[in-house]
C-alpha cells in the first residue's frame, strides 16, 4: 500500500545521504583508491542504517 508520507520522507532522506556520500568521497579523494565493491557495500550499509534511523524517528 502506497503512503505519501513514507515516500516523501524516504526520498528526501536518501537524497541527503547520497549527497553526503558524494561530498565526502570527493573531499577525501577516495574515488581512485577504493575499489567499486567497497564503495557499493559501504553505500548500501549507510542507506540501510539511515533508513532504520528514519523509521525510528519519523515512524515512517
Amino acid at each position: 500500500m502506497f503512503d505519501d508520507k513514507v515516500f516523501l520522507v524516504s526520498f528526501l532522506s536518501n537524497v541527503v545521504v547520497a549527497a553526503l556520500i558524494v561530498f565526502l568521497g570527493d573531499q577525501l579523494g577516495v574515488g581512485s583508491q577504493m575499489s567499486t565493491g567497497v564503495v557499493v557495500v559501504l553505500g548500501i550499509r549507510i542507506f540501510s542504517n539511515a533508513a532504520a534511523i528514519r523509521r525510528h524517528l519519523f515512524k515512517a
